[in-house]
């Protein structure tokens, strides 16, 4: 199975054991090291005497992810909330995940669930501070605990809810049989998985509407963690309106206006 690790904040090393594990055992200890399961997807020339063809426009190259970074996020401000740091997301990585170290209890009323947060070894990402993004995103006046019902709790051992950010292809494994096609995240088999291109870039239709990359994290992490708490999609009430959080927002606004909130 691929080891999961325990660390505080710092992708610094990991442990091999296997690929792919029953996920519903709780943490082991391993010399002071937390390690629990990984995750279970040309043209014809022109013939004598005719003229030359028009030439075809040419076709710019898409920027780069550190260049959609700066247009998005100039100061890095928000970059720097969410525990990007410097680097590229590879299109695949081993599924070894690192755990945020330590618990935090849950702050409001309602029934208690119980979170993990983890992120693919090899990631540019402090684990720390996403774990950190994670639980403000969660249990946030707006979030789904808006109305008294649930509240959330980070544990690094066995939990209800797993919150992981990986590597597109791990992404696709973790989602299969849902297609997510290298792109997107999901929220299925007890774990919110997030797409780490989507979470370091945004999606482009978000973007576009007016959104901005804090907005859409928020976004993904309470959508993802939507579906997990029983939410199906949904879809733009009206245009000017804000969009629903179950509203598939990486794809499109539909003329709602971006939001990342249950209860704005």
């Amino acid at each position: 199975m691929t080891a999961t690790l325990v660390a505080a904040g710092v992708l610094a090393a990991w442990v091999t054991i296997s690929p792919f594990i029953d996920l519903s055992a709780g943490p082991a200890r391993l010399a002071g090291v937390g390690v629990v399961a990984g995750a279970p997807g040309g043209a014809d020339p022109a013939g004598p005497g005719t003229p030359a063809p028009t030439p075809s426009p040419t076709r710019l190259p898409a920027p780069e992810a550190s260049t959609w970074r700066e247009v998005a996020d100039p100061s890095g401000l928000a970059d720097a909330a969410a525990g990007v740091l410097p680097g590229v997301v590879p299109p695949s990585l081993g599924r070894d995940f690192v755990v945020a170290a330590g618990n935090e209890p849950a702050p409001g009323a309602g029934t208690v669930r119980t979170v993990r947060v983890e992120a693919e070894v090899g990631l540019p990402i402090d684990v720390a501070v996403f774990a950190r993004f994670v639980m403000d995103t969660l249990n946030d006046p707006r979030g789904w605990g808006a109305d008294g019902s649930v509240t959330f709790a980070r544990t690094d051992g066995e939990a209800e809810i797993r919150v992981l950010l990986a590597s597109p292809a791990s992404i696709d494994a973790m989602c299969a049989p849902l297609l997510t096609n290298g792109k997107w995240s999901c929220g299925r088999y007890g774990h919110a998985a997030l797409n780490a291109v989507r979470w370091v870039e945004g999606a482009p239709a978000f973007i576009e509407a007016g959104g901005d990359l804090t907005t859409y994290r928020h976004y993904l992490v309470n959508h993802e963690v939507g579906h997990l708490l029983g939410a199906q999609h949904t879809g733009c009430p009206a245009p000017g309106a804000l969009a629903p959080i179950m509203q598939q927002q990486s794809l499109g606004l539909n003329g709602c206006v971006p939001s990342g909130w249950p209860n704005p």
